[in-house]
């Protein structure tokens, strides 16, 4: 049967993930999950795909969501008191402007110094009523759409085969920063989650919102914060051509139900459809 291998969290929306052994899941994804972001001064959202260097900074989140600590190696570490009554600010995430609410100085200090450019610390307000679109569409943060990313195990490995073909070095999971990682039974075949429509896991259900077209951030070295290309983006453009457009590798999904999950639960899939390939 499939398993849940791994729940990860990215608390700041292009930093580090946290990998937990249990999280919950809620409307808009697993607790905390890119409820923060790094912007410029006029509101624009950073991104690895600018500024790699983001990968490098451990974003660490207390249970409650009171209290967040960034640390980067080298640049120590800031703490910061989470408010969110203070005033809402634009920020603008792809084009589309939402509201954040500034996290303060000492934040932005720090943030501006280990990314070498004028930074702001901002939060999802709690009246955020952003909808992803998608098949099954639903509530999201700061996330690039849908509220959680699914990926197999095995679908990373026929990758890294395809990628071995063409003498590159396997790639490791965190390239492609994925919520829930799968492995076994049904997802035991590579790209199974495509045709994942519906799927039961822990006390939670998701349905299937859109497959994951991927950009430039999967060519940053997640443990180096360095842009390192031209894989993956290269061997996937010779299998994993969308429709639609773009590259696409793991699928999104909306919360139908939300839940506790642990890693190790059975993943079921209770409806199917075809690939949107």
């Amino acid at each position: 049967m499939a398993r849940v291998t791994e729940l990860i969290c990215y608390p700041v929306k292009g930093c580090a993930g946290t990998s937990v052994s249990e999280a919950v899941l809620t409307p808009a994804g697993l607790a905390h999950d890119r409820s923060f972001m790094a912007i410029s001064e006029d509101g624009v959202f950073r991104t690895q795909r600018r500024h790699p260097r983001l990968a490098l900074i451990r974003p660490v989140v207390s249970a409650d969501g009171a209290r967040l600590v960034l640390g980067m190696d080298g640049h120590g570490s800031v703490g910061v008191d989470v408010t969110t009554s203070a005033p809402r600010r634009d920020v603008d995430l792809f084009g589309d402007t939402f509201q954040g609410i500034d996290q303060g100085e000492e934040a932005a200090a720090w943030l501006s110094e280990v990314l070498g450019t004028p930074s702001r610390l901002v939060r999802v307000p709690p009246e955020h009523d952003r909808i992803a679109d998608g098949l099954v569409s639903g509530p999201s943060g700061y996330a690039d759409s849908s509220a959680v990313h699914l990926l197999s195990v095995a679908s990373l490995g026929l990758l890294n085969r395809r990628m071995a073909e063409r003498g590159a070095p396997p790639l490791p999971m965190d390239r492609f920063r994925p919520n829930i990682v799968v492995d076994g039974g049904w997802a035991g075949e590579p790209h199974a989650e495509d045709r994942a429509r519906r799927v039961v896991l822990g006390g939670a259900e998701l349905g299937y919102a859109k497959l994951a077209v991927r950009c430039a951030v999967t060519l940053v070295a997640q443990e180096a914060g360095v842009r390192r290309g031209p894989e993956p983006l290269r061997t996937l453009a010779g299998y994993r051509r969308a429709a639609g457009g773009g590259v696409v590798f793991g699928a999104k999904f909306a919360v139908v139900a939300p839940g506790k999950l642990s890693a190790g639960d059975e993943v079921a899939v209770t409806e199917w459809g075809e690939a949107e390939l």
